[in-house]
């Protein structure tokens, strides 16, 4: 297969209503789609980095900037390409996982459909649906966090997620509890909210019982989450910390987590994906799918990873409606709690080209005869 080269397309894609987390407000996703072409096929990606440095340390120009500079450069390097040395090649680079990820998911997509494999089935999917969860954003009100939740469970949502902070945690949980009661699957994602002085504080959301509580402690801290598990009975899940197989084989081996988060985005790509599903399944330990707002392009790759048999909690794999009223692919639709695997070659799902057009903010075409 013969690289011809990659293009980045910057796009802006309008939320339906801002969404807030400990660490800021979207209003609007910024957008880096990568896409590689081939002889045979072409592929593409979503780089799910942000447009400032909250979450992590990448954002989105420099994750351009990287992939510019750097990474599509290094394609030139693969005598033979297949996705395994393009990830080895990759390697060669410190940090940047977001970026990494976006071009080895379109190098992956492309060399699929150039098989005609679906990505479920290249990764090792046992399902053809998967169940969705849904992450709500901090609120104004509690009236107004009740309204939203009531409306998610209604339209089928099988777990609910609450983004909290302090000054919005204890009484927003105990509030969603009273009102849908106690069969709701329910659970909160701190973000790196906490600190360890705050361990008898979320002690109080042990009444709720809850799911889990999602990385309440920055991210380096995997001994002070090994300390807050001894102390709280809700399973502490890990997220931000969660940046490799082997940072996640530390995590479990001094009981930081029992419960982990894999964000493809965040951990280099799904080959690493897998790899971190891999190790929990081996250890017994619960893993889901997280989100990061993203459109039907990286979407579709996250479902076809929580299709593995160790996803064994609904993820944020939300249908596309929940964040944007129209998407740039064929919209995922919520049937009964649950989001279809795409069976298509590839991650199975393309962009519509008017729809993609409409929120097009930039292209550079990016040729290997010129690298």
């Amino acid at each position: 297969m013969k690289i011809d080269g990659v293009e980045l397309r910057r796009a802006a894609m309008p939320l339906k209503a801002p969404f807030r987390t400990s660490f800021g407000t979207e209003t609007t996703k910024d957008v880096l789609f990568v896409k590689v072409v081939t002889s045979e096929s072409a592929g593409w990606g979503e780089c799910v980095a942000m447009s400032e440095p909250r979450y992590c340390s990448e954002y989105t120009d420099g994750a351009a900037e990287v992939l510019r500079k750097f990474l599509i450069p290094s394609l030139g390097e693969l005598t033979d390409p297949d996705v395994h040395a393009l990830s080895a090649t990759m390697e060669q680079f410190a940090g940047h996982p977001m970026a990494k990820a976006a071009l080895e998911t379109a190098f992956l997509d492309a060399e699929l459909r150039a098989a005609g494999t679906s990505m479920s089935s290249y990764l090792g999917a046992v399902v053809d649906r998967v169940p969705a969860g849904v992450s709500v954003g901090i609120k104004n009100s509690i009236d107004e966090l009740l309204e939203e939740v009531g409306g998610f469970l209604d339209a089928g949502y099988l777990r609910i997620k609450l983004k909290i902070e302090p000054g919005w945690d204890i009484e927003p949980v105990r509030a969603v509890r009273e009102r849908f009661g106690d069969d709701v699957l329910l659970q909160v994602d701190a973000n790196t909210a906490y600190t360890l002085a705050d361990a008898r504080h979320l002690q109080r959301l042990d009444d709720f019982d809850l799911l889990l509580i999602e990385q309440p402690l920055p991210e380096e801290e995997l001994r002070g989450h090994a300390r807050l598990a001894e102390m709280m009975r809700t399973p502490v899940c890990l997220d931000e910390s969660i940046t490799s197989a082997k940072v996640t084989a530390d995590a479990l081996a001094i009981g930081a987590c029992s419960v982990v988060n894999i964000k493809s985005g965040r951990v280099g790509g799904y080959l690493e994906s897998r790899r971190i599903h891999d190790v929990c399944k081996a250890n017994g330990i619960a893993v889901w799918c997280g989100g990061m707002l993203e459109t039907g392009i990286g979407r579709a790759a996250n479902v076809a990873l929580a299709a593995l048999p160790g996803f064994v909690l609904p993820g944020d794999t939300s249908a596309s409606d929940r964040y944007f009223a129209e998407d740039i692919t064929e919209p995922f639709v919520l049937d009964s709690g649950y989001v279809k695997v795409p069976e298509g070659p590839g991650i199975g799902v393309e962009p519509i080209p008017d729809l993609l057009e409409a929120i097009t903010t930039s292209v550079e075409w990016i040729g290997m005869d010129r690298l």
